[in-house]
């Protein structure tokens, strides 16, 4: 089997990142586009010794698990990829995913993962979306218009929407997006218009060069409050006084406009310097009682009915009461702290983003929350080098750890375990890491998993948010 090679396969089931899984002679392919169920023509794209991958080049029999796509930019844009599969079924893929990581990762055996926990909207339940400007990446059928010079050499120069597949430097150019709202998208073509119109550059990683790099749209589902965040190379405020001019006689309901500014290679959409142009410069949003502000800059979860069920589970699983000493890592605007600050005794957050450290301080000042203390620091830090702040306060009884895709540091971990709280709930994106960070919390049988709960923040991608609870079984 080469690359190029073309052959017909039976596709079995989900791995991985939402690759499908099909087999020949023994030999393992992972095919692109393709649904479990499926019968379909492929191309081998990539030789491994022990697996190929491949892409699906048409499907011969389609899988009942099949459903239309809603969005005309399915299979193209990088964002929903499982739009083309029954939600019932993705739910069921992802437990799977939970498992698999579990038992591969881990080495656990035999852990009880409940069923998944699926959102009542599947559509339009973002309340962040990060659009690109760039390249822009041309569709097959733009491509038949240039060369039949239908369309000026132009096209493909400008672009605002999201990345192609595994083509950081290209942009789909995007017209509607149903992941965040309908006001979403117009407020897109909105700001593609104004770009236009005065011939503004888009950046490009590769030559450093080009003024537009983000856009970013906050919305508070809850409050209908509405952020614009224009993350730009450079500081142009006749750009953005204009800009904001435009957005507001068209888009009355939006209730801030910031821009943030940074000159940095990396492409996260935050800046090293902010500047307001309309409204507060932040949103605010409420999960059960609490009502938080949120900055542009700030992590809150993205999708705000299912962030208040998981916060729901994670405080369940924690079995709070009164005399509770919280620790709430990644803490990032106060979310989890202050949702728990009525069940306990205190609550310390801790966070390295410093606007979210404000943000989390102001939250517990709106929703008149005393016990909850909240230190800003790197965690590796804070807990193994900067613990003077520990003499403080009591050794914590329960620990929610929270943290980003990539997991927890070792040091970090073995800094928790030296804590020994009684019980930890331990929040994650990515169950691989999760299931790694896991392996070494249960190490010796210091904890054991007490419960394991995925819950879809992500309709239509392979995303899964999984909550684990943990309980000490040692008292060394």
């Amino acid at each position: 089997m080469k690359r190029g090679d073309e052959l017909t396969v039976h596709v079995e089931g989900f791995a991985f990142e939402g690759k499908s899984v099909a087999r020949i002679d023994g030999m393992v392919i992972f095919v692109k586009g393709a649904v479990p169920g499926d019968t379909a023509r492929v191309r081998i794209t990539k030789v491994r010794k022990q697996f190929l991958e491949a892409e699906t080049l048409a499907i011969d029999y389609a899988s009942p698990l099949r459903v239309e796509p809603r969005c005309h930019h399915f299979g193209v844009c990088g964002g929903c990829k499982w739009q083309h599969v029954n939600y019932q079924e993705q739910l069921k893929f992802k437990r799977q995913h939970v498992i698999d990581a579990l038992e591969r990762i881990g080495g656990f055996r035999g852990i009880k993962v409940n069923e998944t926990i699926g959102a009542d909207d599947i559509y339009f339940y973002r309340n962040k979306m990060e659009f690109s400007f760039g390249d822009r990446w041309l569709t097959q059928e733009e491509l038949e218009r240039r060369s039949s010079q239908m369309e000026p050499d132009e096209l493909g120069r400008f672009a605002l929407g999201l990345h192609i597949l595994g083509r950081f430097y290209k942009v789909l150019d995007i017209d509607v997006c149903w992941l965040q709202s309908e006001i979403s998208s117009r407020i897109v073509n909105a700001v593609r218009s104004f770009s236009l119109a005065r011939r503004l550059s888009t950046y490009s990683t590769f030559t450093h060069h080009g003024y537009l790099r983000n856009l970013v749209i906050r919305e508070g589902k809850r409050t209908g409050e509405l952020m614009v965040n224009l993350v730009t190379l450079d500081d142009r405020p006749d750009i953005l006084e204009a800009l904001r001019d435009d957005l507001l006689k068209e888009f009355p309901d939006i209730t801030t406009i910031v821009n943030n500014i940074t000159d940095r290679k990396s492409q996260v959409a935050i800046g090293e310097v902010e500047k307001v142009y309309y409204g507060p410069g932040y949103i605010t949003e409420q999960l059960g009682n609490k009502t938080y502000q949120i900055s542009a800059n700030t992590f809150f979860q993205t999708n705000t009915a299912q962030a208040e069920r998981l916060f729901d589970i994670a405080r369940r699983i924690a079995h709070l009461n009164r005399n509770d000493v919280v620790f709430d890592l990644y803490s990032g605007a106060g979310t989890i702290a202050l949702f728990v600050a009525d069940d306990v005794a205190e609550v310390v957050g801790i966070e390295a983003v410093e606007a979210a450290i404000k943000d989390a301080r102001r939250n517990a000042v709106i929703n008149n929350v005393g016990n909850c203390t909240f230190v800003h620091g790197e965690l590796r830090s804070r807990l193994t080098k900067e613990v003077e702040w520990l003499e403080h306060h009591p050794r914590p009884h329960v620990i929610f750890i929270d943290p980003p895709r990539s997991g927890m540091l070792e040091k970090v971990v073995r800094q928790i375990l030296a804590l020994r709280p009684e019980r930890i709930v331990y929040i994650s994106c990515n169950p691989i890491t999760q299931a790694r960070d896991l392996e070494l919390l249960c190490n010796n049988s210091v904890y054991s998993i007490c419960e394991v709960q995925p819950i879809d923040m992500f309709p239509h991608t392979y995303h899964i948010e999984n909550v684990v609870g943990l309980s000490l079984t040692t008292r060394s």
